[in-house]
């Protein structure tokens, strides 16, 4: 069974991470970060970080996984 994670921003639900052996894989369930939709990040938090920034608008130059 495949474990994962709820991605909130300041309590909206934004996606979900799921843990693969190689990191973790960002699943969008809002618009705005679609362009993360199915990248791979080495730790929960670093997927954390960068759905909070461009959630909140900020420059999407960390999403290169």
């Amino acid at each position: 069974m495949l474990q994962s994670h709820i991605i909130d921003v300041d309590g909206a639900f934004v996606g979900a991470a799921v843990r693969l052996d190689s990191g973790f894989r960002f699943i969008a369930t809002d618009m705005r970060l679609e362009e993360l939709d199915g990248s791979i990040w080495p730790s929960l938090a670093d997927v954390q970080r960068l759905a909070r920034r461009l959630f909140l608008g900020g420059p999407a130059s960390s999403a290169t996984h």
